[in-house]
């Protein structure tokens, strides 16, 4: 007789009281083919209602008396499993980032359903030598943009994956059928979506690397290869060759027999990035993006985990790639605000990936022309391994910067919203048909519309945010989309003298556009990428030099390389600075030195204009010179003082409520909860008086979306634990409050 098993079974229900595992006896049928991570179904409740779960450990022993247990009914094979990592993942997330266990699980098994396997597309090119030229040449007379793309690509590179060429080409099926027709191209279907590049052994040696970089890749690789494997932080200035270390690395642990994860953030994953890693890989290399449907996601996680891919490239969710011979995690622009999340549990993908490098024996490398000051202060204290890249690969110079006083134009009598320097090197670009950039941190014509007599301000009736203007005279409210037509009066005071501030994208297109009617002008914003594959067709547009001046926000400024842009503009730097957010600085020097990086990429000198009514900003004068010791240095001083991260640790609570009084009474009750945390632990540990301390309960920034009421309570302590402590004791409270209908987040280091 065969030993009886049991198995701890997380059900399928976010709600804080089942946040527990359950036992269930697994049934002799299924001793062998059980595993931890596998989803089944069970009878749940008195009514023994039929529920999802997750195996998340088999014992051989019972927790419980038998006959209280019920039995596993069937695993279903339908659903992606989690394996040991996974589930280990989920709870470590589940303690640092809070939420419940089924939450976490979740957020780590990014596909749960099977989908039916597909077959992925290449196309290979047929022509050659005179007669390609001859089709090229017919196909740039008549205009035929879309077949040139697609010539020139494969005349680039013999054979693409087709969902590259489709996608991020912009290129129509029915073009792509129109030139199979024609005999120009084949396409031909292999199972799941592999990437046939045809790559040979000489291509991989073509690389040529500065000393710097072979340095960091030898670092790396050696140590790994010696059993330490380590954490890594890449300070490489725009354009100094962060890219080819990545790959460096990866070529290197992929020849070991390891699998690399790497992580981009979404806006900069463009089709040179792609097809980087694509002809150092071929078939071996796939990518997950938010675009991409479940089945095809399912297909690549799928491939994942059977071992037919060895690099995975996407955003944040790409980080839960099931690999089971993980070598390295790589993730560029660690400083972004993308790789946390902004759902319960709101984890960080570099907190993640520490975790999975401590827990796994996995190298970690972090890299970014602008680190976060968390990343920065752990490489000085030596938790990370500080490398620098300071020399521009292509060999050229960082771009001249010239920052304009806003103040001082507006005595000269300039009321335009460009300087009077910004439009003499603007008008020098256009003469020689070099590109511009154009770049602002504020969507939309305006950004709030008030009275000029009362001061009175347009609001959202339903968030406590002001209204955008937009044109054909609509305001809009960007975080729950409500609409209402331009009032013509002032609502409060009947004042005509009501407008909007005018420094969003649309009123610089228009703006632009009257200045040089002769000119290309196009926009890029999150009104004109909504649509999918916008945002490529509109970098594929100004990368092919069809317009002359890019205009757009800050999804401008990340990672894109356009040779012929020798100018970039930065209208109105400071704006960032005015966010009540201990952040603002930083944000605003990494926005500033992003944009101004964008600038003389190519053989051509750049130039760079910052426009700012703050010109002596120590975040502003750093970025002009690119020097983000000097910013950090700064930085790190107000950080110390006011007790904020990277020295000090923050944990946010927020209270979500639909009555006022219920959410702010609630906020009130955890910050008790939290201090008597916190004189507990410093009791424990013999200090004299407590070492953190919370503000608030106030309003949030935000203090209503959607008719409900939000509240926020800061918990600062140096020492994390204690945070994850107060964190624990709150959601214990919550726990046990089964009438409430007030919803409690949780956020650390905000």
């Amino acid at each position: 007789m065969t030993q009886r098993l049991y198995a701890d079974i997380i059900i399928e229900i976010s709600h804080e009281q089942l946040d527990r595992p359950f036992q269930y006896i697994i049934p002799d049928e299924m001793a062998e083919v059980l595993k931890v991570g596998d989803c089944v179904l069970v009878p749940f409740g008195r009514g023994n209602k039929i529920l999802k779960g997750y195996c998340i450990e088999i014992k051989t022993y019972a927790d419980y008396p038998e006959d209280k247990l019920k039995s596993v009914m069937e695993i279903c094979n339908d659903q992606v499993s989690a394996d040991g990592n996974m589930i280990a993942l989920a709870w470590w997330i589940r303690v640092h980032f809070g939420g419940t266990m089924i939450q976490a699980l979740k957020t780590v098994i990014p596909v749960k359903k099977k989908m039916t396997v597909r077959t992925s597309k290449r196309v290979d090119l047929t022509l050659e030598g005179d007669e390609l030229n001859a089709v090229i040449e017919e196909c740039d007379r008549k205009h035929q943009t879309a077949r040139l793309r697609v010539l020139k690509a494969l005349l680039a590179e013999p054979t693409l994956p087709y969902n590259l060429v489709r996608d991020k080409l912009s290129v129509a099926a029915p073009t792509i059928r129109s030139l199979e027709s024609k005999g120009y191209i084949k396409v031909t279907e292999t199972e799941y979506y592999r990437n046939p590049i045809v790559t040979d052994e000489e291509e991989h040696k073509t690389y040529e690397l500065s000393e710097a970089q072979q340095h960091i890749i030898s670092t790396v690789t050696d140590n790994h290869d010696a059993g330490r494997p380590g954490k890594y932080l890449i300070h490489g200035i725009t354009g100094s060759g962060k890219t080819e270390v990545y790959i460096g690395i990866a070529d290197h642990m992929v020849r070991r027999g390891l699998q690399v994860i790497v992580l981009i953030p979404e806006i900069a994953l463009t089709y040179q990035t792609l097809l980087r890693f694509y002809k150092r890989f071929g078939d071996r290399v796939s990518v997950v993006n938010s675009s991409m449907s479940q089945g095809e996601r399912y297909d690549q996680f799928l491939r994942a985990k059977n071992g037919e891919i060895d690099v995975i490239i996407g955003p944040r969710s790409a980080l839960f790639t099931p690999f089971t011979r993980l070598g390295a995690i790589i993730i560029d622009e660690e400083h972004e605000p993308s790789y946390r999340s902004e759902n319960t549990p709101r984890y960080s993908a570099v907190s993640c990936a520490e975790y999975i490098s401590e827990s796994r024996g996995v190298s970690m490398i972090l890299g970014s022309a602008t680190p976060s000051m968390e990343s920065y202060y752990k490489a000085l204290q030596g938790e990370y391994e500080l490398f620098t890249l300071d020399e521009r690969l292509t060999g050229g110079a960082l771009p001249d910067v010239h920052i304009v006083d806003l103040r001082e134009e507006l005595r000269k009598g300039n009321r335009s919203i460009f300087s009077d320097k910004l439009r003499e090197l603007m008008d020098e670009r256009i003469a020689r048909n070099e590109q511009i950039m154009l770049f602002i941190n504020r969507r939309g014509v305006a950004g709030f519309v008030s009275c000029r007599s009362c001061g009175h301000v347009i609001k959202c009736p339903h968030c406590d945010v002001s209204l955008t203007e937009h044109r054909g005279g609509r305001l809009v409210c960007h975080y729950c989309g409500h609409t209402e037509p331009m009032p013509k009066t002032c609502p409060e005071c009947s004042s005509a003298y009501i407008a909007g501030f005018r420094v969003g994208t649309e009123e610089i297109e228009a703006q632009v556009q009257r200045m040089y009617p002769s000119s290309r002008v196009i926009r890029m914003d999150a009104d004109t990428t909504k649509e999918k594959g916008s945002m490529e067709t509109i970098l594929r547009t100004f990368r092919d030099h069809e317009a002359d001046i890019l205009i757009g926000t800050q999804m401008i400024v990340k990672g894109h390389d356009f040779p012929l842009v020798t100018l970039v503009g930065m209208l109105a730097a400071d704006m960032s600075l005015s966010v009540g957010d201990y952040r603002a600085a930083e944000r605003t020097f990494q926005l500033l030195t992003q944009a101004a990086g964008r600038a003389g990429r190519g053989v051509k000198p750049g130039e760079v204009v910052i426009q700012t009514y703050q010109p002596e900003h120590y975040s502003i004068v750093s970025a002009s010179s690119q020097d983000y010791k000097a910013f950090y240095d700064e930085e790190i001083i107000f950080r110390t003082l006011a007790s904020y991260p990277p020295l000090w640790h923050m944990l946010a609570v927020m209270v979500v409520s639909e009555k006022e009084q219920a959410g702010e009474s609630l906020a009130e009750k955890y910050r008790q909860l939290a201090d008597a945390q916190i004189q507990q632990d410093s009791a424990q540990k013999g200090e004299p008086s407590p070492q953190g301390y919370t503000i608030g309960p106030a309003p949030a920034y935000i203090s209503k979306i959607k008719d409900k009421f939000r509240h926020v309570l800061y918990i600062k302590h140096e020492d994390m634990d204690v945070l994850i402590a107060v964190k624990d004791r709150i959601e214990s409270f919550a726990r046990e409050r089964t009438d409430s209908r007030e919803l409690t987040f949780f956020d650390f280091d905000p």
